[in-house]
């Protein structure tokens, strides 16, 4: 299971949010404590918002805690929104293009967990992706296939539909041809102006998921573990799609369903 952070507000120095705190993402990435390893050392990744449309994005294969670069731009880059994340891989390779977050256009997406069995049926999932996105397809995950078959149902008009869908087609082919657990999720995703996360499971041992908003920073934090202790930090439920939009919060029900391609 890998670890991640997402923060929506007033801009920050990312850093805030990456490194400075105690259980930080860096720290996070030798010392998780919610989840079934400790190390998430199989890469990293950063995307982030500014003055333009597309965000900005670094990524790479070292540890979080080995790389002086990581450091060094969370102390300098500040943004009003971005998406980190630290890897521990459930089976494809380490490499950069499997490192998330992922980036088409002016959306960001990453994710924690799995998807059951996708070895057997990862030619029926790359068919999910039409042709027009096919080219975005840089790496081997299920994430990123996701991510593409998202895009394909609508991500730019229905977020939580098309997440939805795209869930339901690739939990429908590892109910067909896969391996239980089916689906286990936490992700992140932005368009540039809102945030939003997701928390399912198709057994009862979702990823570890919480939000906190900060009146003295005027924004918000989503992460898999709280970045301090003794701070009030909400747990999203289980089964929940959630957009976050300056201090408003919107939780609704998440209910992947099957389409037409998975059958």
């Amino acid at each position: 299971m890998c670890r991640w952070a997402a923060y929506t507000g007033e801009a920050i120095f990312i850093e805030d949010i990456v490194a400075l705190p105690r259980h930080s993402l860096i720290q996070q990435s030798h010392c998780a404590t919610e989840c079934p390893t400790a190390i998430n050392a199989d890469g990293f990744g950063l995307a982030w918002y500014g003055d333009r449309p597309e965000p900005g994005l670094y990524r790479d294969v070292m540890p979080a805690w080995s790389d002086p670069n990581l450091k060094s731009l969370v102390a300098q880059v500040r943004s009003p929104l971005f998406l980190a994340h630290v890897r521990a891989s459930t089976g494809t390779a380490t490499s950069r293009n499997n490192c998330h977050p992922f980036v088409v256009g002016r959306w960001s997406f990453m994710h924690n967990g799995q998807i059951g069995g996708y070895d057997r049926f990862r030619r029926c999932a790359e068919m999910l992706i039409p042709d027009d996105l096919y080219p975005h397809r840089r790496g081997a995950t299920d994430s990123e296939a996701l991510f593409l078959v998202a895009l394909s149902e609508g991500l730019d008009t229905d977020p939580c539909g098309a997440l939805e869908r795209a869930v339901g087609a690739l939990e429908a082919l590892s109910r067909q041809k896969g391996e239980g657990p089916h689906v286990r999720l936490t992700a992140a995703l932005s368009d540039g102006e809102r945030l939003y996360a997701v928390r399912y499971a198709t057994d009862d041992r979702a990823p570890s998921l919480y939000h906190r908003w900060s009146v003295s920073r005027r924004g918000r934090a989503v992460v898999s573990e709280p970045l301090e202790t003794g701070e009030d930090w909400t747990v999203i439920p289980e089964g929940s799609f959630c957009t976050f939009s300056g201090d408003s919060v919107d939780i609704r029900p998440f209910r992947p369903t099957a389409i037409a391609a998975a059958a």
